[in-house]
């Protein structure tokens, strides 16, 4: 495949999101709870390259489709969005990713089911398409990782990573020297308390603060705090009706990435990074991911 420059390359597995709103009670096992909502939605990686591409980023999305259902329903939602296949790679069998996302107004439940399928080298696609940044969804270390990011480090290509509920924790040296390579790493609460093993999100922040430059945790509808180069910033969120969170924490990465490619400061990357991730949970998965335009009106109802 011929070499060509991205602004973004995003690395990572699609996925079906089947989203189930307005439950009429707590899940548990043994009991059956019915819900009033379904959506059927893209979501994985999906979410980060068709929320660059509506923002007007260039962005290559590097991701394996099969012969089944799901890969066709992705495929198809992509070409919608006029996304950038460049970096698509179609298998002659199923390759299925599925997740059943139980929603309620202030957080969800998941269950995913991820067809093996042998991932193309994170190096190899970084030595390609040349990106100026790398968006990785989740938390990846060891030798392969370490392979990329090196090729990242010679392209000068700089790195976003978020972490999701991927084993890891700071206590491994692997995680330790990966974080040490990243430009970003983006949590949520649970995650960074979990990765870190700290009692409070000021300390996992100092924590994580002295492994990368830039560290960004996702608070929900307590906004977002960050620490960039020994500065502290927090982000209040803003009020809205809650339809379902799948995928709010993907679009806040993709406003805050769309800002930080223009280098603007850590606040405003910060309140990009809320508008999205609020204005997505008015709507199922990420359907309701921001325009460029639309983002410029979200972010005058942000408090600053």
């Amino acid at each position: 495949m011929p070499s060509r420059p991205a602004t973004v390359l995003v690395a990572g597995a699609y996925s079906v999101d089947l989203v189930l709103t307005d439950l009429r009670g707590p899940v548990s096992a043994g009991t059956e709870v019915w819900a009033s909502g379904l959506d059927m939605v893209p979501g994985g990686a999906f979410t980060l390259a068709m929320g660059l591409r509506r923002l007007g980023r260039r962005a290559v999305w590097a991701a394996d489709f099969g012969t089944d259902v799901f890969s066709r329903e992705v495929l198809a939602t992509a070409r919608r969005e006029d996304m950038d296949e460049t970096g698509f790679r179609h298998h002659r069998r199923p390759v299925r990713n599925v997740t059943v996302a139980l929603s309620g107004h202030q957080d969800r439940a998941m269950i995913t089911y991820e067809e093996p399928v042998p991932a193309r080298p994170l190096a190899e696609s970084i030595d390609v398409f040349r990106p100026g940044v790398v968006m990785l969804p989740h938390l990846r270390f060891g030798p392969d990782m370490t392979d990329a990011l090196e090729v990242a480090a010679q392209h000068g290509t700089r790195v976003f990573m978020d972490c999701q509920d991927y084993p890891g924790h700071i206590g491994m040296d692997e995680v330790r020297k990966t974080l040490a390579q990243v430009d970003v790493f983006a949590p949520n609460e649970s995650e960074a308390l979990r990765v870190t093993g700290a009692g409070t999100v000021e300390e996992a922040l100092g924590l994580l603060a002295g492994l990368v430059p830039t560290v960004v945790i996702k608070q929900g509808a307590a906004g977002a705090v960050a620490s960039a180069n020994g500065r502290r910033a927090v982000q209040a969120s803003l009020p809205v009706p809650v339809v379902d969170t799948t995928g709010a924490g993907d679009c806040f990465d993709v406003g805050f990435v769309h800002r930080w490619l223009d280098g603007s400061p850590l606040d405003d990357c910060l309140a990009a990074g809320v508008a999205c991730g609020a204005a997505a949970v008015t709507g199922p998965g990420s359907s309701n991911a921001l325009k460029a335009p639309e983002l410029t009106a979200w972010l005058t109802r942000v408090p600053r």
